[in-house]
């Protein structure tokens, strides 16, 4: 029944405002995101201790700031592309360590900055706010120009790596999908930009423009944007049309799939194991009701499940040829 719940409520959190804070460009605006960790992640964490790759954290300097990473390193004879990973609004998770590791065994570099180094308790970062809407807060409230600042550091860290090639790309999930569609906005050297469930920045300044496509931001895109959206995300998926159309018009290459099925957040929903069905305890209605909850998630994570596969086999073929 554990993880049954924990899906559904995965579900309810991620269908919520929270992984749309600072897509739009920097924007804090609306009630704090809920952030509190749904699931302790167990079998990611035995996912990860089991890799064979080489992992480890490092911290990179940024001014006067140092950004906790996590690198692992692919098993490969010749240089790798690198592939910065923005994780979601629940910061650095297990999952999200586990999809950096997922991408070395695919064959790059992968580093995952912990983008609240240094902003929790102590001077900590993602772990040390504990449990509850902490987490959410503080990624609603980081500043856009230290986000890229943290961003450009960690471009030019693993770019420098004896093992990486030079080139780079950026992927985020979640509010770090929309993070990756704006980093492309401003760094004209990375090679592409993998923007899962996340919007295109938005107008921020007061006006009848405000909320609206950046198309300003947006003409400084020099990458192909590649989008992976769910088909039940109405609320990320609004923005699609008038992303597709400013993005036509400035002739810059934008490519979104949408993945009928699959909830926001399929690439972790997927990720997780399929819920167990629960055992009868001899009261009808508990019983009925168990069943019901069972099988919503299972069609949940079956939907989610297939829609990461997919997107594996898109993105792995798109870095193939970058």
């Amino acid at each position: 029944m554990k993880t049954i719940t924990s899906l559904l409520t995965l579900l309810l959190l991620c269908s919520i405002p929270a992984c749309a804070q600072d897509m739009h460009s920097g924007t804090h605006h609306g009630n704090a995101p809920a952030a509190e960790a749904v699931d302790t992640q167990d079998w990611a964490k035995q996912k990860l201790a089991k890799s064979p790759r080489h992992q480890e954290w490092v911290k990179i300097k940024n001014g006067n700031r140092e950004v906790s990473s996590y690198v692992v390193y692919p098993e490969v004879k010749t240089k790798a592309t690198a592939v910065i990973v923005i994780h979601e609004i629940f910061g650095m998770s297990d999952w999200v360590q586990i999809l950096t590791d997922q991408l070395a065994e695919a064959g790059y570099i992968a580093i995952a900055p912990d983008l609240l180094s240094g902003m929790g308790p102590n001077g900590g970062g993602t772990s040390s706010f504990g449990a509850g809407n902490a987490v959410g807060f503080a990624i609603r409230d980081l500043p856009p120009d230290q986000i890229t600042g943290d961003l450009n550091a960690v471009a030019d860290y693993v770019a420098k790596l004896p093992g990486a090639n030079g080139k780079i790309v950026v992927t985020g999930y979640c509010w770090g999908g929309g993070q990756s569609f704006r980093y492309a906005t401003n760094n004209p050297n990375i090679k592409a930009a993998f923007v899962f469930y996340g919007p295109a920045p938005m107008v921020t300044a007061e006006g009848a423009d405000r909320g609206k496509i950046d198309k300003a931001a947006l003409a400084k895109i020099t990458a192909p944007v590649y989008g992976f959206y769910a088909g039940n995300d109405a609320r990320v998926n609004a923005s699609l049309p008038p992303t597709t159309e400013a993005m036509a018009e400035l002739k810059k290459m934008f490519d979104p799939v949408t993945y009928e099925g699959a909830g926001h957040g399929f690439m972790r929903a997927g990720d997780a194991p399929q819920p167990v069905a629960p055992q009868p305890k001899g009261d009808k209605e508990a019983d009925d009701k168990a069943a019901a909850d069972y099988q919503k998630a299972l069609d949940a994570w079956k939907g989610n499940k297939k829609a990461r596969d997919e997107a594996w086999v898109r993105w792995k073929k798109i870095l193939a040829g970058i």
